[in-house]
This record gives structure tokens, sequence and C-alpha cells, in this order.
């Protein structure tokens, strides 16, 4: 079977989102759509403190044995996510499956058959953000492939729209924050992939600090400061410019800016249809990071945001 488009369920608004946001990506890339429950069985302790009589406590234990979900009910979650997104792409193959463990190991492992895995993240609104849980931050900072995150419905959208005088509507552009000292090839082609599907714009940010020397002690020098902007704005336009060629039918608009790059990428983003950010994929001596930048952006963006790990 090829790769899939994998999207992780467990019955939330959000979730359900992350579903329909894939089922538009995967028609995108022409590939299956895989919709993956995750339910965690019961352990015994709690199971006896609950006070399930002995009869269907060794009903759920034999079904967890093998394999199976511990009551009919369950399978309603990927069934009624199936029939909502084939309502939305009719042509799209949609398969389901069920798992047992603890979501965050069993997503990980579901994601190393998938060409990009899609979950939910809920939301606070407003200048909340996300609140991005437990079990996301793992899968982020685990998975070997781009994870998506996805909050419920109300955000920009990519799909192709018209006013009501039949003028169409322009698809929200990309937003990609990029490290012009560290250009990693993964991460540029995913979001100028992203853009040409979706037949939109690309916004790329990339964000500078005076170099340390500068930082301390020194008065303000608005020739420095300027000087300083336009080495940026060269260093990404040279970055760039071999992708510009490469993808000529993607439009790219540079942003150069002074300060955090967090800040300045949610707020290019304010408008977009998806925004894309790396994520060092070498396990470090206290393990696996997303990254502050990443981070930040994954808690307080308020459209999808994809994560591609990177070298």
């Amino acid at each position: 079977m090829p790769r899939t488009v994998t999207v992780g369920l467990d019955g939330s608004l959000e979730s359900r989102a992350a579903a329909a946001w894939a089922a538009r990506e995967a028609a995108l890339r022409d590939l299956p759509l895989k919709l993956v429950h995750v339910w965690e069985p019961v352990p015994e302790p709690i199971a006896r403190a609950s006070g399930t009589d002995t009869g269907t406590r060794q009903h759920r234990s034999e079904r967890s044995e093998m394999g199976v979900p511990p009551a009919e009910g369950w399978g309603r979650i990927p069934r009624e996510a199936a029939e909502a997104v084939r309502q939305l792409q009719p042509d799209l193959e949609v398969v389901t499956e069920q798992l047992p463990g603890r979501p965050a190991d069993v997503l990980v492992q579901a994601a190393e058959d998938a060409e990009l895995l899609v979950l939910g993240s809920r939301g606070l609104g407003g200048l909340g953000g996300f609140m991005v849980g437990s079990v996301g931050l793992s899968v982020v900072a685990h998975v070997q492939r781009p994870v998506v995150l996805v909050r419920a419905p109300g955000q920009a959208t990519d799909e192709p729209a018209t006013h009501a005088d039949g003028a169409s509507v322009p698809v929200p552009p990309v937003v990609l924050g990029l490290d012009v000292e560290h250009p990693d090839e993964a991460l540029i082609v995913f979001a100028f992939e992203a853009a040409r599907r979706r037949e939109t714009s690309l916004r790329v940010v990339h964000t500078w600090y005076p170099p340390p020397y500068y930082a301390y002690g020194t008065p303000v020098n608005p020739a420095l400061h300027e000087a300083l902007a336009l080495s940026a704005e060269a260093e990404l336009e040279k970055v760039l410019s071999p992708w510009r060629t490469r993808f000529p039918d993607v439009e790219v608009v540079e942003l150069t800016r002074y300060g955090s790059p967090a800040y300045h990428l949610v707020k290019a983003s304010q408008d977009a249809a998806l925004i894309v950010v790396g994520r060092n994929a070498r396990h470090l001596p206290l393990g696996a990071h997303i990254g502050h930048t990443t981070h930040s952006v994954l808690h307080h963006a308020g459209v999808p945001v994809a994560v591609v790990p990177h070298d």
C-alpha cells in the first residue's frame, strides 16, 4: 500500500477538524487517507476501583488482549469520521484502524508508514492560542515525519472559493519560517510544494538580531540598523534564489524582520492557510526537543502548523 496521510482521532471537535483538513491534503497529494483511533486499555487496579463487576472486567481484559476495543461503541468514532470525510472528498480512498496502547507511542509508530501525520490541537481562542497537550507535543518531538496540528473549524481555509458576484477568492498564502544560517532542504521543499499544491504564494519570514558585540553598550544607530537589515535581506534572497528557479510557478514574498522569530511568524500567519516550521530531528543528550520558536508557534498560531523534522 502506498504511503498515506494519517490522522489521529480521539472523537473531539479538533480531531474531526484535523480529519477534514487531512482529507483535503490527501486529495491534493493523491494519496489514501488513514484514520487511526487509539484506545488506551484501562489498567486492572483502576477497573477494580471503579466498581466494575468481575465478569465485565474479564470481558474487557479478553477484548484488550485480542486488540479489540472494550465496547462496540468505540467503533463509532472512526466510522463517523470516515463518513464525514467521504462527503467532503467522495473520490478519496479512506481506511480506518483502531489500535490499543498509549496514544503518543501508537501515533509515533503509525507515522512511520505515513507521508504526513495530522493531529487536532485544542485552541483556547483569541490571544490564548493553542493548548497543545502532552500527547501532541510528545508526538511532534519524536516523529520523523512532518506533523500538522489543526485547530477546530473557524480559521483560514485553503479551499478555493468565489465571491457572491462570481469572482474568485485568492487562497491564503503558506508561511515558512526560515533560518538562513542553517537552511534545510526538507523544510524548504515542504513549504514550496504546499504552496504549489494550493496554487498560492509562499511568504518566507526571516528574523535577525544584531551580532553579540553590537548588543551591549552600543547606542542607537539608525545607519547600522539599516545596514544589518539590508544584509539580512540579501542573505534571504541568496538562499531562496535557487528555489525560485526550481518552483517558478510559486510566487515568493520575502519578509525580513528584527526581533523574535515566533512573534513575527505568528503575525505573518494571521491570514495564512498554513505555517511551516522546522524541528531538529537529532536527539540531544536530554532527549528529543521541539525548539523554542516552534514550541511558541504551536501554542499561539491560529492556523494549521506543519512541523518538519530535519537534520
